[in-house]
């Protein structure tokens, strides 16, 4: 009878690697430590493997990188296969989690899997680098104090309606920014229908397009200066986009003194 391969002493550590936000040399995107620790692991789980083997194989790696294994996670992927994902991992494997764009597990299927890791003892380790959504706030100029992001609204055009409506009365009464993301091919529709079912004049509504390449461009206009401008020719570009109401002041706010 052969004996079983003894157990690890503890579990591999699970890299949250972040990717550029477009076609660009992760070299040139990646923190020198972040892309020294991706350059030594061995296991992916990608949205796309063969889409991650193209962006780290640009990385100076440890070892060829047909050597590396892939696995897939993505919207795709059922419940009861993110479990096997962590297998390598729990046998001592250090392991990376890489997303299409930007930082894993936001607006991303891999906080499943970081959720499982936390459940099996693994430690999770984030790493430094691009993230288009908060690269889009800082660029807007609102409240980075208060925000809250939303991801895609409804493809139904009554119920995105709706939800714009409903946003923009939310940010007037309490200040907040508000974030939204869409795919590149609907990105102008999305715009369309911010400037169509917001209703204050002074409500800003901001695009950051192209983060981080050399075609970036971040616009932030009030809705009667959008009406005014012009639609934004997107031409399919991956955008953040986001909207900030002025806030109501309540009657219950202290007015603020007059200097005598």
């Amino acid at each position: 009878m052969t004996a079983e391969a003894p157990a690890p002493d503890a579990p591999g550590v699970l890299y949250l690697v972040p990717m550029p936000l477009g076609d660009l040399d992760p070299s040139l995107a990646l923190p020198p430590a972040t892309a020294a620790i991706a350059a030594r692991l061995r296991y992916f789980i990608a949205e796309n493997a063969r889409t991650a083997r193209r962006s780290l194989a640009q990385l100076p790696l440890a070892i060829p990188i047909q050597q590396i294994a892939f696995a897939e996670l993505n919207e795709h992927t059922p419940a009861e296969d993110i479990e096997p994902l962590l297998t390598p991992i729990l046998a001592g494997e250090d392991g990376g989690v890489v997303s299409e764009a930007g930082c894993p597990a936001i607006a991303d299927p891999g906080s499943a899997l970081v959720a499982l890791a936390h459940r099996r003892g693994v430690r999770v380790v984030p790493l430094v680098g691009p993230n288009a959504l908060m690269l889009a706030l800082m660029a807007s100029g609102m409240n980075g104090q208060s925000f809250r992001f939303h991801g895609y609204l409804p493809t139904d055009a009554a119920a995105r309606a709706a939800r714009i409506t409903a946003i923009e009365t939310d940010s007037v009464r309490e200040g907040t920014a508000h974030l939204f993301i869409e795919t590149p091919y609907r990105g102008a529709a999305l715009l369309a229908a911010l400037l169509a079912h917001c209703h204050r004049p002074n409500t800003r509504v901001a695009v950051a397009a192209d983060l981080t390449l050399p075609t970036e461009s971040i616009v932030v206009r009030s809705l009667a200066e959008w009406r005014t401008a012009g639609a934004l020719a997107l031409d399919k570009r991956p955008a953040v986009f986001l909207l900030q109401a002025e806030r109501a002041v309540s009657a219950r706010e202290p007015k603020p003194r007059r200097s005598s």
